[in-house]
Parts: C-alpha cells; structure tokens; sequence
C-alpha cells in the first residue's frame, strides 16, 4: 500500500474538520463525527465482507495458478479473463477491491486488473439484469454494451503498456 496516497484525502479531512469548527464549532465536529459514524455502520458489513474474502483468497489461491491466468505470462488472455471476471462479479467497491489487492499480492498484474475494473464499472451484468435493462430499456442498454464492450480491454492494454514506460 502506497501511504503518500493518503495525504491527500487527510488533508481534505483535516480541512472539512476545520470549516466544520470554523462555521458550527464543536458541535458542528461532533455531528461530522457522527455521521462519519452511521456511515461506517452501514458499510461495516460490506467492509466485513470484502476484506475477509480477500484474505482468504490470498490463503487459498495458489500463486502459480493466478500468474498463469492474471499474471505477466497471461498476455492477453490475462486481459480478458480479467474482462470476463469484473463484468460477471457482483458487488461494490468493499468487496471488489480488496479482492483485487489479494489477486495483485497473488501475481496478477496492472493490465488483467484494469480490465476488470473497467468491465465492473461498464458491463457489469448484474446491474444490466437488474436496473440498466428494466430502467432504461433493453435497446439503450444493447447500444450503450456494445459501444463500451472494447473499452476494459482498451484499458487493460493501455494500463501494461504504460506500466512498462514508467517502470
């Protein structure tokens, strides 16, 4: 884990706790704290979840089975079983990352997990079932699929190629 990545989202709090104060004093802190805490009570679960998944899925998966299909020697197939993996995995970020954290520690590398990431967020298959099509229409969501199917392995591609530029 990368601690720098931190800074920022701690200043951004230091500063929201200071105009908090600053606008509504410490009552004004105290009910930032406490919506901070309702919240954490409603993803607790979620987090729950998420990291005990991960945990397990680095105790369990074998490391050579990982490289072979997510890893560096994967190439493309890597790429698109990480595609076909983040469009067919339900859940939200809470699960999803932590899981992707365990599969890097495990060899999977930038390019099959970008593509993952970006079939989640695109072509997710439980959201299309369950909202997308019954909400927007199953015309819209065959145009909008079809126009965003090439983007997770766009990404995967684009991710290992500009790891290996500023490697």
């Amino acid at each position: 884990m990368n601690y720098y990545g931190l800074l920022v989202p701690a200043g951004i709090l230091v500063a929201l706790i200071w105009i908090a104060y600053a606008r509504r004093g410490a009552a004004g802190v105290g009910a930032g704290f406490a919506e901070t805490g309702g919240l954490l009570w409603k993803v607790a679960p979620n987090l729950a979840i998420g990291f005990t998944l991960a945990g397990f899925l680095t105790l369990l998966l074998p490391q050579d089975m990982v490289a072979r299909w997510l890893g560096a020697e994967a190439g493309a197939r890597g790429i698109f079983v990480g595609m076909a993996a983040g469009a067919l995995t339900p859940g939200g970020p809470f699960t999803h990352f932590p899981i992707l954290a365990s599969l890097m520690v495990k060899g999977a590398t930038i390019g099959p997990i970008s593509a993952y990431i970006a079939a989640w967020a695109l072509l997710g298959v439980h959201r299309i079932l369950i909202w997308e099509g019954p909400v927007m229409g199953w015309k819209f969501v065959a145009v909008r699929a079809a126009s965003c199917v090439v983007l997770p392995p766009l990404a995967g591609f684009a991710a290992q190629w500009i790891a290996r530029v500023i490697r």
